[in-house]
């Protein structure tokens, strides 16, 4: 009985290489796919962006003159405090007093005739410091004995009060010091007086110049908005249009529906960035950079991946862009202030001080100013950036998988 009769075919054997050549063609056929489809959805994100005129403009006056305000106009030090002069002595040694709350600290604006006047001008806010000299004040430092001055100040703003408090208390000081070494015949020679001589070394900003961190502080504070903003702007504008559902019965995957978005978009924010620091920081404020451009853009990059992924997660929650614009401010003012950029992470609570160390951009201020002030490598960082990294991969797969719940 032969094979066919009997009902088994004979199958040739399969070629092996041809086979395996066969997988990698598909792979590469379907990698080529793939990138096409990323490649045809960013271009689509670009060309929507550009649409949006009003929001470009936004974005230009966000990264320059945004950031060359606060630079420029806000400033957390001393400057020309009103202060008034109640001098009931009329000395040689109460107009050498006066004459030392000079400026850019203290500006002289007058002279009081009595105590109530004093209070008046400092509750009508007219007046930010009294100096109040008793009589027989040089008489006093003359025979050695104590000689009381009174400085009110309004603190109101606590900041600017303390500061006015501490050079009070500090020329205060110098002057009693110099009047007794005077005194007992010692002059102004430092080497013949026992004293200790305090001697400052501040380091990465020597003139403490407000400006350098204001305006730094501030271009990160403008890409954290806008790698909220923008990603979750560009999600709200499909779901109000309705062209969300035509995306959902295409072949893309969540992914490519959802990472060209954030792709455009940081890239869009690393141009403004880097026009920032080359038109605004360094020309105008001269802020230095003393460690690695490609290590802060790179830092930069993996911050916005990361922060856009809450702008993603806020897209999908709501319903049309102004919802999104309210949820972005409901959540960028508190990441603002939790980020250790105006109250130390230490002076906070236990709770806050616990949000603060998981919130990304406290973390990506400290790696901002380490490479541009301080000049650290990846070396001193790597734990920044490591949280950095962690962060966004968490809040990236919770809107995804959200987005899948919501559309699937």
């Amino acid at each position: 009985m032969n094979d066919a009769s009997s009902g088994n075919l004979q199958v040739p054997p399969q070629d092996t290489e041809s086979s395996s050549e066969t997988k990698r063609t598909r792979r590469v056929r379907t990698f080529i796919v793939w990138w096409n489809r990323m490649r045809v959805m960013t271009i689509k994100e670009y060309l929507q962006l550009y649409r949006d005129r009003i929001l470009i403009v936004f974005m230009i006056y966000a990264f320059t003159a945004e950031v060359f305000l606060a630079g420029s106009g806000v400033s957390m030090q001393l400057r020309n405090a009103s202060l008034w002069v109640h001098d009931s002595d009329h000395s040689f040694a109460s107009r050498e007093l006066i004459h030392r709350f000079r400026p850019p600290q203290f500006s002289i604006d007058g002279e009081v005739l009595n105590h109530g006047e004093s209070v008046d001008l400092l509750d009508r806010g007219e007046a930010m410091m009294v100096l109040d000299i008793p009589p027989q004040f040089q008489e006093s430092l003359l025979a050695g004995e104590t000689a009381n001055v009174q400085l009110q100040i309004d603190t109101s703003n606590p900041v600017l009060g303390f500061l006015a408090t501490s050079y009070g208390e500090q020329i205060v000081g110098q002057y009693g010091i110099e009047a007794a070494m005077q005194r007992e015949g010692i002059g102004l020679n430092a080497q013949a007086a026992p004293i200790i001589r305090e001697e400052h070394r501040v380091w990465y900003n020597a003139n403490q110049n407000d400006a350098w961190f204001m305006s730094v502080v501030e271009m990160l504070n403008v890409i954290t908005m806008f790698a909220i903003l923008l990603p979750a702007s560009a999600m709200a504008r499909e779901k109000e249009r309705g062209t969300v559902e035509q995306l959902l019965v295409s072949p893309l995957s969540t992914f490519q529906m959802m990472f060209p978005k954030v792709l455009a978009m940081t890239s869009v924010i690393l141009l403004g960035t880097f026009i920032t620091i080359h038109l605004i920081l360094q020309p105008c404020f001269g802020v230095p950079f003393r460690g690695s451009l490609t290590l802060f853009m790179f830092v930069t990059a993996i911050y916005v991946f990361a922060t856009a992924g809450i702008g993603m997660l806020l897209a999908t929650i709501a319903r049309n862009l102004a919802q999104v614009g309210m949820l972005t401010a409901l959540i960028f003012i508190p990441m603002v202030f939790l980020s250790g950029a105006w109250t130390p992470p230490e002076n906070m609570p236990a709770i806050l001080r616990a949000v603060s160390a998981v919130a990304p951009l406290h973390h990506y201020i400290d790696a901002s100013l380490g490479i541009m002030l301080k000049g650290s490598g990846v070396g001193l960082l790597w734990d920044s950036i490591l949280s950095i990294g962690l962060f966004g991969a968490a809040i990236y797969g919770l809107s995804m998988g959200y987005f899948r719940r919501q559309f699937g």
